[in-house]
């Protein structure tokens, strides 16, 4: 299966959390079929708003949402 990632951010309540105040006006950047491209796009996206403390951009890894039971760590041992 692809290691789907998720990349979008917007407006947060507290930069320090995820409590996003207004879905309406959420910046969905992309998806990203690894986590090397979703974080080069999540950086540019965090670049671009660094001056703004209340814009967050995050990277969400949708492959563990699709498969929770799949164990990363177990994987390497």
């Amino acid at each position: 299966m692809s290691k789907l990632h998720l990349v979008f951010g917007g407006r947060v309540e507290d930069p320090r959390g995820l409590e996003f105040t207004d879905l309406e006006s959420i910046d969905l950047v992309g998806l990203f079929d690894s986590y090397a491209s979703a974080e080069e796009a999540w950086r540019g996206a965090a670049q671009r708003t660094v001056d703004d403390a209340e814009m967050k951009y995050v990277v969400v890894h949708l492959h563990r949402l699709l498969e929770p039971e799949v164990d990363p760590e177990a994987s390497e041992s």
